[in-house]
């Protein structure tokens, strides 16, 4: 058992979100009124995750995507009423890290993606270092396509390129399409990200780099329970990663 300023000290510690330009708020974004016994990990702070955290009777909960984001409309009704009354009601803390909890070199968003697909990374790209890259071999970007479909577990969409052997991978998790053209700049052969919009495919083609968007949800499901446990192991608390199934 912890309490909540320990619980908050520690992921800030191990995440150091002091050192990010970010989108929202990180750390502690709702105070519960419990003593910390049970940790559940998420990657959104969805009303479906929060009913299944007090299924679980979890006392805190960590997240990748909270409740709260910069230029968001500030008033507490609708949606984020209901959120905010179940957490309230139920005395749960929630915790959340952004970009913190992408880019930590072994057990953020990225690294894990790198794990599960077989690749570590050997360098950085793209604004604060986000985007990650590493060696792998491919005989094109179909055959890494099916090899990411099969281990996500999700449909992916592919823009070959040039058909050319994939020998540098370059990812970043979640919406970063936006960073296809940094990694282009860091010499990969092929770009893995969560989404994708209208400039990539045309990027894909006339560089020859291919590109494949692999889901939102599905390569960011592993930073979160990852950070999760390190921190529970090391607080002595239980801890139970809930996965809410989202097509995006």
């Amino acid at each position: 058992m912890t309490d909540v300023k320990t619980l908050g000290q520690t992921l800030d510690a191990l995440l150091q979100p002091e050192k990010f330009r970010d989108y929202g708020p990180n750390g502690l974004q709702v105070e519960g009124a419990r003593d910390i016994r049970k940790l559940v990990s998420g990657v959104t702070a969805s009303r479906a995750l929060i009913e299944a955290a007090i299924a679980a009777d979890a006392d805190a909960i960590v997240v990748h995507h909270g409740l709260f984001w910069r230029g968001q409309d500030g008033r507490v009704t609708g949606w984020m009423r209901e959120r905010l009354r179940l957490l309230l009601a139920h005395d749960i803390h929630l915790f959340a890290y952004h970009l913190p909890l992408d880019v930590h070199p072994e057990l953020g968003n990225n690294a894990q993606l790198g794990r599960v697909l077989g690749w570590q990374a050997e360098a950085r790209f793209g604004e604060q270092d986000l985007g990650f890259v590493g060696a792998c071999d491919w005989v094109h970007a179909e055959a890494l396509s099916a090899h990411v479909q099969s281990v996500l577990g999700r449909s992916v969409t592919c823009c070959a390129g040039d058909g050319r052997r994939i020998r540098r991978v370059g990812w970043c998790t979640g919406g970063a399409q936006g960073y296809f053209e940094s990694a282009i700049a860091a010499g990969v052969d092929a770009f893995i990200t969560g989404e994708i919009s209208e400039p990539q495919a045309h990027l894909a083609k006339e560089t020859g780099v291919a590109f494949l968007a692999c889901g939102h949800h599905a390569t960011e499901r592993y930073g979160a329970p990852a950070v999760a446990a390190h921190v529970a192991a090391q607080l002595g608390l239980a801890h139970e990663f809930i996965d809410i199934d989202n097509p995006a």
